[in-house]
């Protein structure tokens, strides 16, 4: 009898998509996923680390938001917001609390910062840290984060 295991390995088997889906937490976030090309690209080896806005995130944004962005002439758009969730690489949270401003895949910058115990990205606050997966590692956040417009 094992104390120790607590039902979560280092290196879970899904990939981030499927981790994500089996989440109670993100449906609104695989909808927006499967609106984009992005799921394949999430599926692949990688590894990233995906920052999730989590469904209570979503119900945050303007309302409409989501609505425009999953319309199909918005595909790029959704697709560009996406990927600044998205940091090439595994970075567990004590990783990315070392970082300041990496480079998103969606190529800006997000700044992170530590407060106490509370770690950001982008001033959304990562509310569950190192969900495991396959192919990366993802952080829960409680704010869709969305890059500025170049």
């Amino acid at each position: 009898m094992s104390t120790h295991d607590s039902g979560t390995s280092p290196v879970a088997s899904k990939n981030i998509i499927d981790t994500a889906a089996a989440n109670d937490s993100f449906h609104t976030l695989s909808k927006a996923l499967e609106a984009t090309d992005l799921t394949n690209v999430l599926k692949s080896p990688g590894p990233y680390t995906f920052f999730a806005p989590t469904d209570a995130a979503f119900e945050k944004l303007p309302k409409g938001t989501l609505e425009n962005w999953l319309k199909p002439e918005n595909k790029a758009e959704l697709l560009s917001v996406l990927k600044y969730h998205v940091l090439p690489g595994r970075a567990s949270a004590v990783e990315v609390e070392k970082l300041t401003a990496p480079t998103m895949m969606q190529g800006q910058r997000a700044t992170v910062k530590k407060d106490g115990e509370a770690l950001s990205i982008a001033g959304a606050k990562i509310t569950q840290r190192d969900i495991a997966s396959s192919n990366g590692v993802i952080h829960a956040i409680d704010t869709v984060i969305v890059p500025t417009k170049q």
